[in-house]
């Protein structure tokens, strides 16, 4: 998957965009839209926290540095004098994966207060009143889905950013 990145200038062209990306197959969960505060999207896909902030990327880094902690103090548990080298392994693994999940956690309250790369690029032209919009898309779909969105925003300026996980499939509430 692909995120492609975009502005345009009113919520007009976005809505007239968005309308054929839907049209296209896509759908609404794979759309995300960031405006200024306090313009009306008029029921246009809104980002979310891990579109408009550092969460993701802030998790996976927290997540490597907890996780290289947790491994650092568990292989120090066994190797130092303190009666705990009979139970090596299990130390070694329970103080990895605690290291991971308290970097995580740490790193995502931190990153839900930073804004996201794309949002950094595009803060000036948000400001003014453009709209940014954020498609993740199969990267097989990517220039079918250019050419739709060239169709409403002929010189959109239209980029690539990093790789983006599909989304996990939602369950049923029981």
């Amino acid at each position: 998957m692909i995120r492609l990145v975009l502005l345009v200038p009113e919520v007009e062209t976005a809505k007239k965009i968005v309308a054929d990306l839907l049209l296209a197959g896509l759908d609404k969960d794979e759309i995300h839209i960031i405006a200024k505060e306090g313009v009306p999207l008029d029921g246009l896909p809104e980002a979310g926290l891990t579109e408009k902030t550092d969460l993701i990327p802030a998790m996976k880094r927290g997540l490597a540095a907890g996780s290289a902690t947790g491994l650092l103090a568990g292989l120090a548990a066994v190797l130092l004098p303190t009666g705990l080298v009979a139970a090596g392994g299990a130390v070694i693994l329970a103080a990895t994966l605690a290291g991971a999940a308290i970097g995580a956690w740490s790193a995502a309250l931190v990153g839900v207060s930073i804004p996201s790369e794309e949002v950094r690029k595009y803060e000036q032209a948000i400001e003014q009143g453009q709209l940014l919009i954020l498609i993740d898309i199969p990267k097989s779909r990517a220039q079918e889905i250019c050419e739709i969105i060239r169709r409403h925003h002929p010189e959109a300026d239209i980029r690539e950013a990093e790789y983006i996980p599909p989304p996990l499939p939602e369950f049923p509430d029981e």
